[in-house]
């Protein structure tokens, strides 16, 4: 069974677009999540980076709701790939595939978080801001 649940908060706007076929538009959402990864009592907290995708109607409405900051709950599964770069080198790739995806805080908590943190600031959840230039080939799971 290839089941995945996490929930985290998406460390960028979700880049989305749109692939033509043959019953019309289809919205393909990209976005990286920050997932916090438990430790032991007093070790230091951190967090995985992962990579989700979203097909079709999970696509839009990443694209219409979802935003840097938004806490939400991922179910999906997980898929690999891989793809030659332009330099010639064999790069793999680990995505989530997501199937449904929900908000995880109301919008009130939701506000209460900073819109623009600080890069390397911790947000109230324990979350790490990402600084800007840090690109998907920076972070693990692409």
């Amino acid at each position: 069974m290839n089941k995945v649940i996490l929930m985290g908060r998406l460390t960028r706007e979700p880049d989305v677009r749109y692939s033509q076929n043959v019953d019309g538009s289809m919205a393909i959402a990209r976005y990286t999540l920050a997932v916090d990864r438990r430790r032991g009592k007093d070790q230091e907290q951190t967090a995985d980076f992962i990579s989700c995708v979203a097909f079709g109607k999970s696509g839009e409405f990443a694209e219409k709701y979802l935003h840097q900051g938004t806490k939400i709950a991922v179910t999906g599964r997980i898929q690999t790939g891989s793809y030659t770069n332009k330099d010639g080198q064999k790069v793999y790739t680990t995505d989530v595939v997501v199937e449904d995806h929900e908000f995880a805080e109301s919008k009130s908590a939701a506000t209460n978080t900073p819109s623009r943190p600080e890069p390397g600031q911790m947000l109230g959840d324990g979350y790490m801001a990402i600084p800007d230039g840090v690109d998907d080939e920076g972070l693990p799971f692409n």
